[in-house]
């Protein structure tokens, strides 16, 4: 199969929150462009290395080389979603530079390690910003440029099962995160006439690296496989739904947790 012939050939991706190969957002562009599409990726990479697990060895030129390399059918577009107007500049550029754009998936993430005796207003505010309010406002910037003659409109955003169990060590991310959960609907709902989907994923314990060695045997203890999920299982699913195949699923929350049972202190 060539790309001009994969199920996405001739449709534009957005996916945001490409910043390490170990990512689930480096798995889903790797995995919609050998679909055919083409992808213009986001990234911040300071918010990386400001994490634990830190940026990517080969830095963000790596990531990039990895996915093939920017040029026709790669775009890559630095952008800090703390500023309200990043989203709407994102979609601008990968429109402008593939004149459309069809799909969307809001992958990217701050993380917080905040329990309730130490969270702060601040990192509440900067949470909201980067992982509820961007999601929204990608979604709006997407929807505004959106050709409804051209099939396949797609939204996938992502959560991570806020819903299924508690997170009280990390409560600006569970609180902003459990936002997309319960925006998903109503988005879905606000572009359902038009003939575009909004899905959410929420991809379960997935082991791009972040987690410490006493968290990943906890966990994946709690896995009937005995093991944390994969970024390409994640992106699997991203995929599908970005297909013709998914066409009638809209305004779902799915779980893809390989039976994860959850467990809580």
């Amino acid at each position: 199969m060539t790309y001009d012939e994969g199920p996405l050939a001739g449709r534009v991706a957005v996916v945001t929150g490409v910043s390490r190969r170990a990512g689930i957002g480096f798995a889903v562009a790797r995995e919609l462009l050998a679909c055919g599409a083409r992808v213009a990726v986001q990234s911040w990479t300071p918010h990386d290395a400001g994490q634990p697990w830190g940026s990517d060895p080969a830095g963000i030129d790596g990531v990039l080389d990895a996915l093939g390399g920017t040029g026709d059918r790669l775009l890559h577009i630095e952008a800090d979603f703390a500023d309200p107007a990043a989203p709407a500049y994102v979609m601008e550029r990968a429109a402008s530079r593939f004149g459309h754009v069809d799909v969307l998936v809001a992958n990217h993430a701050r993380s917080s390690k905040q329990s309730l005796e130490e969270v702060t207003a601040a990192e509440l505010d900067l949470a909201w910003a980067v992982n509820a309010r961007a999601s929204v406002l990608l979604t709006q910037a997407f929807a505004a440029r959106h050709d409804d003659r051209r099939p396949g409109g797609r939204v996938v955003l992502f959560t991570s099962g806020q819903h299924l169990g508690p997170m009280p060590d990390e409560l600006p991310y569970a609180i902003s995160k459990g936002a997309i959960h319960q925006m998903t609907l109503s988005l879905a709902d606000a572009l359902a006439d038009r003939g575009i989907t909004v899905n959410c994923v929420n991809p379960g314990p997935v082991d791009t690296g972040w987690a410490g060695p006493e968290l990943a045997r906890q966990v994946g203890t709690a896995l009937p496989a005995g093991r944390w999920g994969r970024p390409e299982e994640a992106a699997r699913l991203v995929r599908w739904l970005a297909t013709d195949e998914a066409a009638w699923i809209t305004g779902q929350v799915i779980n893809s947790e390989g039976g994860f049972r959850r467990w809580s202190k």
